[in-house]
């Protein structure tokens, strides 16, 4: 009986500390793709080459495009749904613990940018983003109340000093520093059948460092072809982690590795009015592995086999200039999660997904415009199964809960981006570069 509590305790903070790592799934595993309104309508096709000032996000070579003082600020509300459907073979279903309706939380997730050309060929910059967020509710009685359970949530911010050089006229290049800072924040359950609800708690907050860097060239006078790297970075969390009644507030640690990625885009112009974008992008997740949590003593106390795959995501799209002051786009796009049927878990029923976006640029007056989008993610149908069949590696033997069932999921996606330059001398937007030029 003592060795059975002892893994329920083991179970319970290692559950906790996964939200330290996981994340809305809007990107693949727990990343945040949604740092550009501009770079959204077309879903991201194209952003590494360039087009806004937050492609600075992806490649901070693109940042001389941007002449003078100029400032981006970005609004995505996220509007996820996910409803999971137990069948067959979950431990708690026969006790009465069923589905869910609808699990992800609505989220606001912020992005501003800063430029400032120094000279005729250097430009250093700022931007401040949310690379890596959850908001997830789920009830307390339900038949997956084990791998996740009430609220849970993480907010990341991470601050990006940049510089970038334009050697030529087809040539830049741009470095960055990645200044990351997590918190997070857990409540989840404890089942002891028939009857026995415990909740765990944890908060933790953490650091993580990084860097970035970028190239563009333009091989002929309506080709940019960009190429950016955000690199790994591994995130040092400490918190507590609890168990009502069995655990009392516990220090504990762990690092998360996270993925290095390399985004690369094209802008290629085919005529006075129309621009048609591509973009490639790769993301070590693979490297994430297994973390180890420890005690304040340095001590094991668990691992965290999250086990990835790398992810990949590809988009197409096109830009038209309809007048000075509109421009519109579209934009198609197809993700291979990182989240494999075989290390799945309910709080992230991540999977490949079909992104459709539509958006706008309008000229307001000079040096001032906005940016707007909406996109549509169709999620692939998603299996869990937490059992000792299904090999999974979060099952616990010692504490033999399975879940095994189903999630249907989509995500709607709204935002809206304010451009301005400072400088007075903004001249007027031109056709084949940032409007508010």
């Amino acid at each position: 009986m003592l060795r059975g509590w002892a893994s329920i305790l083991r179970a319970g903070s290692a559950l906790g500390l996964i939200v330290v790592a996981t994340a809305q799934a809007n990107a693949g595993g727990f990343a945040l793709r949604e740092q550009s309104a501009y770079g959204q309508g077309a879903s991201f096709a194209g952003i590494a080459a360039g087009g806004a000032v937050s492609s600075m996000f992806w490649n901070p070579a693109t940042m001389t495009q941007v002449p003078g003082i100029q400032s981006e600020t970005v609004v995505s509300g996220i509007i996820p749904f996910a409803s999971h459907n137990p069948s067959a073979g979950s431990s708690l279903l026969p006790l009465g613990f069923g589905g869910t309706f609808d699990t992800g939380d609505d989220a606001l997730v912020p992005a501003s940018y800063t430029t400032l050309q120094l000279g005729p060929n250097l430009w250093a910059g700022l931007s401040i983003n949310a690379p890596f967020g959850l908001s997830v509710g789920f009830p307390d009685r339900w038949a997956g109340r084990d791998y996740a359970a009430n609220d849970s949530s993480l907010k990341t911010y991470n601050a990006t000093p940049s510089l970038a050089y334009r050697f030529n006229d087809w040539l830049s290049v741009g470095v960055g520093v990645q200044i990351q800072y997590a918190k997070a924040t857990l409540a989840q359950g404890v089942t002891i059948p028939p009857a026995t609800l415990l909740d765990k708690n944890l908060n933790g907050t953490g650091w993580g460092y990084g860097f970035t860097a970028g190239v563009t060239v333009k091989p002929t006078p309506t080709t940019t072809i960009g190429i950016g790297y955000r690199s790994q970075i591994d995130q040092k969390i400490d918190g507590q982690a609890s168990v009502t009644v069995l655990l009392p507030p516990t220090d504990v640690s762990t690092t998360v590795r996270l993925p290095d990625v390399v985004s690369v885009g094209l802008r290629q112009q085919v005529g006075p009015q129309l621009t048609l974008l591509g973009t490639v992008e790769w993301s070590n997740w693979s490297r994430i592995g297994t973390s180890n949590v420890n005690r304040s003593s340095g001590a094991l106390l668990e691992t965290l086999p999250f086990q990835f795959q790398d992810g990949w995501f590809f988009s197409v799209g096109g830009e038209y200039q309809w007048s000075d002051r509109l421009t519109l786009r579209t934009g198609f796009g197809y993700e291979i999660s990182p989240v494999t049927d075989q290390v799945r878990m309910p709080i992230l029923p991540d999977n490949d997904r079909f992104w459709a976006s539509i958006g706008a640029s309008w000229v307001v007056f000079k040096g001032l415009s906005f940016d707007l989008a909406y996109s549509h993610l169709w999620v692939r149908d998603t299996s869990i199964n937490i059992s000792a069949a299904s090999g999974n590696p979060w099952f616990n033997p010692a504490v033999p809960i399975n879940y095994v069932g189903g999630v249907d999921a989509h995500v709607d996606i709204l935002s809206i981006g304010l451009k301005y330059r400072w400088d007075a001398g903004a001249a007027a937007p031109a056709k084949t570069a940032l409007i508010t030029k």
